[in-house]
């Protein structure tokens, strides 16, 4: 606990010191806190995947999220509330050229979106990004729910960074490759020219869920795969801007954006969380 509170001492410093420029850190802290004590507009890129439902009561919100109609309403109040302060602080910490990307699940992606539209403005919405993945499910009178959905606003869009990404195979028959290596297809009014890296991703993401036995696996319940950070910092970030993540769990936001060459800063309000970050980045 002592190193903790010396390194949130110590990200206190050197933020007040070079507001622009955040010293890389994590911290033991409810992001709230946290996060009014940091400079309006420091971070480049911020992803936060909050707790869900019952998670929710860790950080001081009245009731976890039930079964009963009447609790369902509740909690769904409890959740916005709970983070409403919190978005408004992000919306602040945001370059005008930043990103905010908020990851969540089926029960509340809808409501939170109508919140973000009032706090970043509806013209800021950039995409609903569905994750796709496959696990394990037992047959129900409904579609397994396979996928979460991550909101993407920019704090100013058309001045946000982007970078289009691209990878997969074209959906093109009697593709041809030239002598240069260019893909094309032959239409009557002569070749059609496709860029050689393929396709530019779409918003729904083909990702594998991190099984019980992948490598990646630390222990943390709620640990999402290096692949969807990296995809998310590679397309709004550049290299030496400030990646933040205020739910930062075990870290993946941060390890991965340590391996890309940009700045990181995270914090969370469970300690065992913050061991797993620290020991991870080490």
């Amino acid at each position: 606990m002592a190193k903790v509170r010396r390194l949130a001492a110590t990200a206190k410093s050197s933020i007040a010191s070079e507001p622009r420029r955040p010293s890389a850190g994590v911290v033991l802290e409810d992001c709230l806190t946290f996060m009014k004590r940091l400079p309006e507009g420091c971070c480049d890129l911020i992803y936060v995947d909050p707790p869900f439902g019952p998670d929710v009561s860790a950080y001081g919100a009245a009731r976890p999220l039930n079964r009963g109609s009447a609790a369902v309403e509740d909690g769904v109040k409890d959740f916005i509330e709970f983070l409403r302060p919190r978005f408004c602080e992000m919306h602040r910490l945001l370059a005008r050229s930043g990103s905010l990307y908020v990851h969540l699940d089926w029960r509340f992606v809808h409501y939170v979106k109508v919140m973000l539209d009032e706090i970043f403005g509806a013209k800021q919405f950039l995409n609903e990004i569905i994750w796709s993945y496959r696990s394990g499910s037992r047959p129900g009178r409904w579609f397994a729910r396979k996928h979460d959905s991550i909101l993407l606003y920019a704090k100013q869009a058309g001045e946000h960074t982007f970078h289009c990404l691209r990878g997969g195979a074209y959906r093109t028959q009697d593709m041809k490759v030239d002598d240069q290596g260019r893909p094309f297809k032959s239409t009557r009014n002569g070749p059609i020219f496709f860029h050689p890296n393929g396709p530019a991703l779409t918003d729904v993401w083909e990702i594998p869920f991190l099984s019980t036995v992948s490598k990646e696996r630390n222990g943390y319940p709620s640990q999402k795969p290096e692949a969807l950070l990296e995809r998310i910092i590679q397309a709004s970030s550049n290299e030496g801007d400030c990646v933040a993540d205020f739910f930062c769990g075990s870290g993946t936001t941060l390890a991965v954006a340590k391996r890309l060459g940009r700045r990181w800063l995270g914090c969370d309000i469970n300690p065992q969380a913050v061991e797993v970050a620290k020991s991870r980045l080490r």
